[in-house]
Formats: C-alpha cells, structure tokens, sequence
C-alpha cells in the first residue's frame, strides 16, 4: 500500500464504540485473549497517545515503549478523553509528512508509513474487538481495512513473527467477507460473540 491511509473514519468509529462500552460492561472477555474489555479499552487508550507521538516524530517514552501493562485506572472521564485522543491521533496521521521519514512506535524504529499502517491495523482490529464485546455492530472504512489486511498478511509471511501480535489464523469458508478474513487472519474467530 503506497498511499497514505485517512484514518478519520476509522478513529471516529473506535470513538463511537468506546463511548457505547457501559461501565458494566468493563469486565466482560474479548476476543483479544487474555484482556477484559477494561483492559482492551486502556491499551486503546494507550495506542491513542503512542501513535499520535509517533506521527509527530515526537520520540521519547510515548514510543519507546513496547505495548501492554497498561495498569493505570481509565479514570472517571475516559470515554471522552480517548475520544479527543482518537482524534488528534487520525488528525496528525492525516498530515503526509506523518508518513515520511523514520520514527518510532512501541519500542520499535519503523518508518512512519508502516506506522501508520500498524495504526490502523491497531484501530480495525480492536475496534472489533471490542463492538464484539460490547455487542455493537461494526463497520469499517475501505482505507483502513484495506491497510489492515497488508499488515495482517504480511505479518502472516513464511519467516515472519506473529508472536506476541496475532494467534494462529483462524480458518474461514471461501465467502468470508474482506473483514472476516482479516479478523480471522489475526487470530480471531469471526464469529466470536460475547456470552
């Protein structure tokens, strides 16, 4: 994928679905084994920050360090903090120069476009995760899949790592949709649903 990806939608829908997670909810799994969707919702929260300092070439603790272990409380005003987050992190990727040159994202030295990718890998991804958890519907934009699926696929390359990022692909039948077999290619059941 040579274009740059406009990852408004994508973070407006995140947005959206983190504003609909009720309290009651925080406890519940996801399909990202091993996290609540408390759990979920701060490594989003998280991701949000890292990735906007990353766009920004802004390099330092945001981006030096790897993912996970997320321990603080979210907080009383979450929902609309990761909201603004969301959306300063889609507003500086939307600049090219976000995309040039070398930067730094989870403790790794990457160029900014695979960055953005991985951005929006991160966004579709978890967005899944956590519609299913919440039980709300999800839709995605073209862009963001389309950078998704070159992500997850190249991730899913003889020699590649997939450890600590994705589990074992998940076999789909052959009409799958373009989401489904991305969501599967990472690791997830597509049909996954909250019990």
């Amino acid at each position: 994928m040579d274009d740059q990806v406009d990852l408004r939608p994508v973070a407006a829908r995140m947005a959206s679905l983190v504003q609909g997670v009720r309290d009651e909810q925080l406890s519940a799994r996801t399909p990202c084994e091993h996290y609540s969707l408390e759990e979920l919702i701060k490594h989003v929260d998280g991701l949000s920050v890292a990735f906007t300092a990353a766009a920004e070439k802004n390099l330092g603790p945001m981006t030096s360090t790897p993912p996970g272990g997320e321990t603080e409380p979210l907080g009383d005003d979450w929902r609309s903090r990761i909201e603004a987050q969301l959306q300063m992190m889609a507003e500086v990727w939307h600049n090219p120069a976000a995309w040039d040159g070398m930067t730094q994202a989870g403790g790794v030295e990457l160029p900014g476009a695979m960055a953005g990718i991985i951005a929006a890998d991160e966004l579709v991804i978890h967005g899944w995760d956590i519609a299913r958890a919440s039980g709300q519907p999800f839709e995605c934009d073209a862009g963001a899949l389309g950078a998704a699926t070159q992500f997850v696929e190249e991730m899913s390359e003889p020699g590649q790592s997939r450890d600590g990022l994705f589990g074992p692909a998940v076999p789909v039948p052959d009409d799958a949709t373009a989401l489904e077999r991305v969501i599967a290619l990472s690791g997830r059941d597509p049909r996954w649903r909250a019990s």
